[in-house]
C-alpha cells in the first residue's frame, strides 16, 4: 500500500509540475530586461510589495536546476547522521511574469537522513504557486520517519523544573542541581537508562490548497493530513512516558493515529519567501482533529504566528537584515501527548520548544505544555557573494537571540517566570537564492548545541 501511495504522489507530482511548467512556457511573454516591471502581463494583479528586489531579481537563475547538499549532523541522542537532500526547481523564463513574484514556479524536495543511532528519515515535499497560473497554491508531503531516541519530559510547566540528578544514578551521592543536559543525560544508567527517551514512528501524506486574495497579499488555506501512523514505544518500563501512560496522564502511548482538517488564514508581503529581506508574514491556523476525519482523538490546536523582516543601512551595507518572529500556539485537552511537541504553520511544523527551530541551545522538546509561545530575533548580515559553476553563493554572519515559555492554561501566560532564553552565533550560505543553509551554534542554561539545517527557521 505505501508503494502504491508514493507511486501516485510521484505521478501527480510530476503531472502538476509539468503543466506548470508548460503553461508557464506558453503564457510567458514580455521584455527580456529582468528590471522591468511586467505587472500588466501578469492574469491578475499582485501586490508590488512581493516583488522581488532589483539585486535578488538579478541573481535569480532561469528555467530548472538541481540544488543538492548533504545533511551531517551528531548530538548525544541520536549519535553522528549523515544524509542528503535533492531539490529541483523551476523559476521559468524572465520573460514571465511570475517571475519577479514568485520564489520558483514549483519545487520538489527528496530527503534522507540516517543516523548511527537508528534514527531513519525519508520526506518528500512539493510545493507549485500559482498552479496553472491561477491564484491557487498546492503544497504537499510525504513522510516517514523513525526516531529511536526521542526525548520526552513531560507536557506541562514541570517541563521547565532545571535538571537534576545523583551521580551514577546513586542516590546516596548528593544531587546535582541546575545540570547541563549533557551531564543529565550520562547519569541516566541502571534503572533509570532511556528515563526521557522514547522510539516514535510515524508515517504522514497531508495536501494543502491556498487560495490568493487582495493581490497576493492575503491567502487562505485548507488541507487534510492523511491519517498519520504512530507508534511510540518506551525503551524503558520505569521511563518517564511509561509512568505517566499508566497514570493516565497522557494518551497517544503506543501505536494510534491521527486524521486533521488545516485550517489556515494568511497575510503576506515578503519579496522572497526563502530568504526574505523586506515584509511581513503573519498566519492564524488551526487542526481540528476528530473520529469523522479517521482520528483516535478529539482536539483541537491553534497556531499565531508573526514574523518581520526590515532592511538595515542599505547605503553602508550590502545587505543587512533585521528579522524577528512571535509564535503562540494552544493545543486543547484530549490530545496525544506527541502533538503538544509541535506546532503546525502554512509552511510546515515548528518542533517543540527547544532545538534548532525555536530555543537554540536547549536540547529538542525540552518544553511541552497546552500553551507554548516562543520568539526569535536575528541580524543577517552578508559580508561575501561569489560566482561557482555558475551558481550564485552568498555568506551571512547571523547573531541570534531566542525566547519561549510554556504554560499549562491561557490564564496563566502572564507568568513571565516561564520564559526561558538562549543566543548564539551563526553562519548562513544562500544558494541561487532558494536554498539557504544553516550553522548555528545556540548557548543556553543548560549547555550548548550545534546544529545544521537546510532553510531558514523563519
Amino acid at each position: 500500500m505505501k508503494k502504491v501511495v508514493l507511486i501516485f504522489v510521484f505521478l501527480v507530482t510530476g503531472f502538476l509540475a509539468f503543466g506548470q511548467l508548460k503553461d508557464s512556457d506558453d503564457k510567458g511573454h514580455g521584455k527580456k530586461d529582468s528590471l522591468v516591471k511586467d505587472t500588466l502581463k501578469l492574469p491578475f494583479k499582485i501586490a508590488e510589495e512581493e516583488r522581488l528586489s532589483d539585486e535578488d531579481l538579478k541573481d535569480k537563475k532561469e528555467g530548472t536546476y538541481f540544488t543538492g547538499e548533504p545533511d551531517l549532523s551528531f548530538d548525544p541522542e541520536h549519535g553522528f547522521g549523515a544524509g542528503g537532500e535533492l531539490q529541483l526547481f523551476y523559476n521559468g523564463k524572465r520573460t514571465d511574469p511570475f517571475f519577479a513574484y514568485t520564489p520558483y514556479r514549483s519545487q520538489i524536495d527528496l530527503d534522507a537522513f540516517y543516523t548511527t543511532k537508528s534514527e531513519r528519515e525519508f520526506e518528500l515535499v512539493w510545493d507549485i504557486p500559482y498552479i496553472f497560473n491561477s491564484k491557487w497554491r498546492l503544497r504537499g508531503h510525504v513522510t516517514y520517519e523513525v526516531d529511536p531516541d526521542y526525548l520526552f519530559f513531560g507536557t506541562t510547566e514541570k517541563t521547565l523544573k532545571p535538571l537534576s540528578y545523583y551521580p551514577g544514578n546513586d542516590s546516596t551521592k548528593g544531587i546535582v542541581n541546575n545540570a547541563s543536559f549533557n551531564d543529565y543525560s550520562n547519569n541516566q544508567v541502571g534503572s533509570i537508562a532511556n528515563y526521557n527517551t522514547f522510539q516514535q514512528e510515524e508515517k504522514s501524506i497531508d495536501v494543502t490548497m491556498e487560495r490568493s486574495w487582495f493581490q497576493g497579499k492575503f491567502r487562505t488555506l485548507i488541507g487534510y493530513e492523511f491519517a498519520s501512523y504512530l507508534s511510540s514505544t518506551p525503551l524503558n518500563a520505569n521511563s518517564l512516558l511509561e509512568q505517566q501512560a499508566a497514570a493516565g496522564l497522557v494518551t497517544g502511548f503506543g501505536a494510534s493515529q491521527t486524521g486533521l482538517v488545516q485550517l489556515g488564514l494568511i497575510y503576506d508581503t515578503r519579496d522572497l519567501e526563502d530568504d526574505p529581506s523586506k515584509g511581513s508574514f503573519a498566519e492564524i491556523t488551526n487542526e481540528f482533529s476528530n473520529a469523522v476525519f479517521g482520528s483516535g482523538f478529539n482536539y483541537d490546536r491553534i497556531f499565531v504566528h508573526y514574523n518581520h523582516y526590515q532592511r538595515l543601512l542599505p547605503s553602508t551595507f550590502k545587505k543587512m537584515v533585521f528579522a524577528f518572529r512571535l509564535g503562540m500556539g494552544y493545543t486543547t485537552s484530549g490530545a496525544p501527548f506527541y502533538e503538544y511537541l509541535d506546532q503546525w504553520t502554512s509552511e510546515g511544523d515548528i518542533d517543540g520548544l527547544g532545538g534548532p527551530q525555536t530555543l537554540r541551545g536547549y536540547t529538542e522538546d525540552r518544553f511541552a505544555a497546552p500553551v507554548m509561545a516562543l520568539a526569535n530575533v536575528e541580524m543577517r548580515c552578508r559580508f561575501l557573494q561569489a560566482d561557482f559553476i555558475e551558481q550564485h553563493l552568498s555568506f551571512y554572519a547571523v547573531p541570534f537571540f531566542d525566547a519561549g515559555g510554556v504554560w499549562d492554561a491561557l490564564y496563566r501566560i502572564g507568568y513571565l517566570n516561564n520564559l526561558r532564553f538562549s543566543e548564539g552565533p551563526a553562519l548562513q550560505i544562500t544558494w541561487n537564492e532558494d536554498t539557504v543553509l544553516r550553522f548555528n551554534y545556540g548557548f543556553s542554561p543548560e549547555g550548548s548545541q550545534f546544529y545544521f539545517s537546510i532553510g531558514q527557521i523563519f
